[in-house]
């Protein structure tokens, strides 16, 4: 058996897959190989590159829709649709930057298979939520198609919203089709400068309360904060609230803001240009880059209730050193902690675990990751569920198996 395949049609997809199946072997997929060091430090016997599967198939800007294989660039598709004045509105973050990988260089595969999102998250949903048909081949070899080239479409079982996060342990994608929106005519962000975890909590809470309509909303302690080299000079936290739209409601919802926010203390804006720059920044977690002062930290991941994310940093700051930045109005911490041989998993866990969510590391070197829990541990029933999904696609157990978690 060859050590890798790198088919150009889903014919040759399904063939390497019979052909792992035939010899009894398994297959790491992979694409551009962005993300390739996220999740356990598993050993395959061959490796599936999807990055040959490549181009847009369908564009109809007038139906809002796409359709595009697995391995055509992101890049390529933002530039495509931004000349229309489209985009995808789930911000897909780009994980080079964070990973010390190619910047630009993710495919739209990888982005549907690990469920990406950026800072817009809180207003227009993940990949899964603009996710609306798939072909597909599962590990037994057999091709599928799910969803099509319309919203309500879906009869039976939604196999995009399971194949959406799965990270190629289900099935290889050869191609997606996903929802497209217009682009916001312009863009301001408002900064209340100089406040701490829990007082940023309250900042964002009120906002996202308000008739404002937020699209985007973090906080950036002062040592992350005096990174974000893209944007002016910042030399102290900043907690961001940004408002997208044609530019009259934008200017009025910067005025209510701004009035909503004054209380909480001193006030500044980035233009256009600054604020995507800026939330560029966030997207990528530009402040814990690879090439930067925290780039041989161990990263964490954090999804929590906003009303928790501070906690949950504070107590990583405070026990560990951990640096932090806020995303999703509190809800989505990144923490770079000093590294050690548990990349301070119990810390994380023990932390998550009192206010509720999960955690993933992200960035570590391969011995931690074999040796630490990279996605959080599920509890048994639902464990339970995971693997007689995993089975009724992959019951051979041939595509990344061990990616997620050992033993599946």
């Amino acid at each position: 058996m060859a050590d890798s395949f790198k088919p150009h049609d889903a014919a040759e997809v399904e063939a390497a897959i019979r052909s792992a199946l035939a010899d009894g072997k398994t297959l790491e997929l992979t694409g551009a190989g962005t993300k390739r060091s996220i999740g356990r430090a598993a050993q395959w016997d061959a490796t599936l590159d999807l990055a040959g599967l490549s181009g847009v198939t369908l564009y109809e800007p007038e139906e809002l829709v796409l359709s595009a294989r697995a391995g055509t660039r992101l890049a390529e598709i933002e530039a495509l649709t931004a000349a229309r004045h489209q985009e995808l509105a789930f911000e897909p973050m780009d994980y080079g930057p964070l990973l010390g990988t190619a910047s630009g260089a993710a495919t739209i595969g990888g982005v549907i298979a690990a469920n990406l999102s950026g800072p817009r998250r809180i207003k227009a949903g993940a990949a899964r939520d603009h996710f609306l048909g798939v072909s597909a081949v599962s590990g037994r070899g057999e091709t599928f198609k799910s969803g099509g080239r319309v919203v309500k479409n879906v009869t039976g079982y939604d196999l995009c919203k399971l194949l959406a996060g799965s990270w190629g342990t289900l099935a290889a994608i050869t191609d997606v089709t996903i929802k497209v929106l217009p682009q916001a005519e312009t863009e301001q962000t408002i900064l209340v400068l100089d406040q701490d975890d829990i007082a940023a909590r309250k900042v964002m809470a009120a906002a996202m309360g308000s008739y404002a309509d937020v699209s985007a909303a973090a906080h950036v302690p002062a040592a992350p904060a005096a990174r974000m080299a893209e944007t002016a000079p910042i030399r102290t936290a900043v907690t961001a609230l940004r408002l997208e739209g044609v530019a009259p409601s934008v200017a009025q919802r910067k005025s209510l803001l701004e009035a909503l926010l004054a209380p909480f203390g001193s006030l500044a804006s980035l233009n256009e240009v600054n604020s995507r720059a800026f939330w560029r920044g966030v997207r990528d977690v530009m402040p814990f880059a690879a090439a930067g002062p925290v780039g041989q930290h161990d990263v964490w991941r954090i999804s929590t209730a906003p009303s928790q994310g501070a906690t949950v940093g504070r107590t990583l700051a405070e026990k560990a050193g951990a640096e932090v930045l806020y995303d999703w109005a509190g809800g989505l911490v990144w923490a770079a902690l000093p590294a050690a041989d548990d990349a301070h998993a119990p810390l994380v866990r023990s932390a998550v675990a009192a206010s509720g969510g999960h955690a993933t590391l992200i960035r570590a070197p391969a011995a931690v990751r074999a040796a630490v829990a990279v996605f959080s541990p599920e509890p048994k029933p639902l464990a339970a569920l995971t693997k007689r999904v995993r089975q009724s696609f992959d019951p051979q157990g041939v595509l990344n198996p061990g990616r997620m978690w050992a033993g599946i």
